[in-house]
């Protein structure tokens, strides 16, 4: 545990760390220490020695202020490591995110990386806050009593010695005993998160499908679900808990019986027997506390494991000596490549399988073919979402594992499918492709993305706020506002995954156009379906099973007999299609 906090905080934590640890030590001998003293003080008192219960007394005194003092450093130790460890681990872990490859964030769900970010930063930081003091104390205090014990009356010692194993297999029972129903926990917490983000995000085609009352009863079975598990771990540790405080007050019991043989044959004189069992009493306080203390551990070292395992998740390497690429051409060569599977499941099949492509710089390539075919795979290889399994891809005639992350993500501009807009306003957005751009910058990337036209038309224009994912625009707003993001980055590179499918023909067009006016100021990989755009493209590449099936230009590639003219006709006939309402009358 003490390897993974390292891991997870930082080398900069160790020191905090290891002061709140001494502290909390001090603290708790001194506890311990202070309840030791009251054996000689109650002695003392009751064999009427005023003068010794005087001077132990000032001793207890001293002790105790000593402990009251110990107290204070310790917690006021212990919030401050909480504080400054929460803002550390925070900052880490966003930078962790940042550092793993996108590939990863595919397998993530929203839930359980909420649950981490929120409480589980909380819940490891009542390590030091809440969890380790009582962790401490109700271990080294009794160890401490028990060290005294042994100059006090050595046979008592040994007794309470004796129970030492006896508690420590039922804690350790216990606590394996609640300990199998916290994952189990934890995973219904995550799952029933997941299906209420779900729940909330997908109003529109829940209502849109009449399907509220079904997804009403999933998120009621997820929920239903995290109510049983929490009622089985509660029994559970009701029952372990039980457990572990009668055996404690059992072994006290068994104490206070010996020491009471003990005066009954006459080796202990009734005032040592009284402050004996005070002592017993008093000592059995931090012992029965560290049942919980214990829980708290658990909940801390199971969220530790889990931010553990995303720090401890490989990401993509970086190069020891960068190299720039010399120009924006790109070349796929010998590619091959599978998307990672869980852990222990069987690999997938390969996705590319020896693909080679060559973009020359300033052109504009299509890249068109059925889906699963690989079309955005190659892209996202391009960025380096993932590596390559064997072969390479290169830019300007350099590995993109030999191209620093930050140059890479300089020289590529991507416009998803699936378009995402930060909450904030319209300008915000478009600032994100680069955060110093002019204002004569942003407006050419708005009339070129036809941006221009939504904000005239609304009132608050470039100050309108898109909402939390852009739900406040339409699809097709979300998509411009997309690509005036990417073409304000002003990158060498510039991907369009199918970036007119959500436009009306008009503004499709507009956009075409501007693509093909982008044309040789930057090298121009686009994913595409619709004609227009396929038709301008320099070079088109046909996609199969992971392979390049055909290349050519739009006249060799629909003059040949092969899957593009296909794929031309099907489309030009789709795309011909046409509703002819049915007139009054008509059979």
């Amino acid at each position: 545990m003490i390897s993974q906090l390292i891991r997870v905080l930082g080398a900069e934590q160790v020191r905090p760390m290891r002061s709140h640890a001494i502290a909390v030590t001090a603290f708790a001998v001194l506890q311990g220490a202070a309840f030791a003293l009251l054996v000689p003080v109650l002695r003392a008192l009751l064999d009427g020695d005023e003068d010794g219960a005087a001077r132990w007394l000032a001793v207890l005194g001293a002790v105790t202020a000593a402990t009251f003092v110990a107290y204070y450093v310790q917690a006021k130790r212990g919030f401050a490591t909480a504080v400054s460890s929460t803002g550390v681990l925070y900052r880490r872990f966003g930078d962790r995110l940042a550092q793993l490859n996108v590939g990863w964030f595919s397998k993530a769900r929203l839930g359980t990386l909420t649950r981490l970010a929120t409480a589980g930063v909380g819940e490891i930081n009542t390590l030091f806050a809440h969890a380790l003091q009582p962790l401490i104390t109700s271990v080294v205090s009794p160890l401490t009593v028990l060290v005294v014990m042994v100059f006090l009356d050595w046979r008592l010692a040994a007794a309470m010695a004796a129970t030492i194993p006896l508690l420590y297999v039922t804690y350790r029972w216990s606590s394996a005993s609640v300990a199998e129903t916290d994952a189990a926990v934890d995973d219904s917490i995550a799952r029933a998160n997941n299906r209420i983000f779900e729940f909330a995000q997908s109003q529109a085609v829940i209502r849109a499908f009449g399907r509220s009352r079904k997804e009403n009863d999933w998120l009621d079975e997820a929920m239903t679900e995290q109510h049983d598990i929490g009622r089985r771990r509660l029994r559970r540790a009701t029952v372990a808990r039980g457990a572990f405080g009668v055996t404690v007050q059992l072994s006290v019991t068994a104490l206070i019986a010996f020491t009471t043989v003990l005066a009954l044959r006459g080796t202990v004189d009734a005032a040592q027997l009284i402050a004996l069992a005070v002592l017993l009493v008093r000592f059995s306080e931090p012992v029965v506390a560290l049942s919980e203390a214990g829980g708290a551990l658990r909940m801390v070292r199971h969220r530790l494991g889990q931010m553990d395992e995303i720090f401890r998740t490989p990401s993509l390497p970086e190069p020891a000596e960068p190299r720039s690429p010399a120009h924006s051409g790109i070349e796929l060569s010998g590619v091959r490549f599978h998307y990672p599977g869980e852990t222990g499941s069987a690999p997938s099949p390969p996705v590319l399988d020896g693909l080679d492509v060559a973009v020359a710089a300033g052109s504009m390539t299509a890249l068109v073919g059925p889906s699963g075919s690989g079309k955005t795979t190659v892209t996202r290889l391009i960025a380096r979402f993932w590596d390559v399994d064997e072969g390479a891809v290169r830019i300007g005639g350099v590995d993109v594992r030999q191209i620093s992350g930050s140059e890479l993500t300089s020289n590529v501009a991507l416009v998803f499918q699936d378009v995402y807009l930060f909450e904030g306003t319209i300008a915000d957005n478009v600032r994100v492709g680069r955060p110093d751009a002019s204002d004569e910058d942003v407006a050419e990337a708005a009339r070129l993305a036809r941006v221009d036209e939504i904000v005239e038309r609304l009132p608050e224009g470039w100050n309108t706020a898109v909402g939390e994912g852009g739900a406040a625009l339409s699809g097709g707003e979300r998509q411009r506002i997309s690509l005036a993001r990417a073409i304000v980055k002003q990158a060498p590179i510039l991907i369009l995954d199918e970036a007119t499918s959500a436009l009306d023909p008009v503004n499709e067009m507009a956009i075409s156009d501007t693509v093909r006016a982008l044309s040789g100021r930057c090298t121009l990989l686009v994913i595409a379906h619709r004609l227009q755009t396929v038709v301008a493209a320099d070079r088109i590449l046909v996609l199969d099973r992971g392979r390049i099936v055909e290349s050519g230009t739009h006249s060799e590639l629909r003059a040949g007999t092969g899957v593009y003219r296909r794929f031309w006709e099907e489309r030009s006939r789709v795309e011909g299609w046409r509703f002819r309402a049915a007139t009054a009358g008509s059979g």
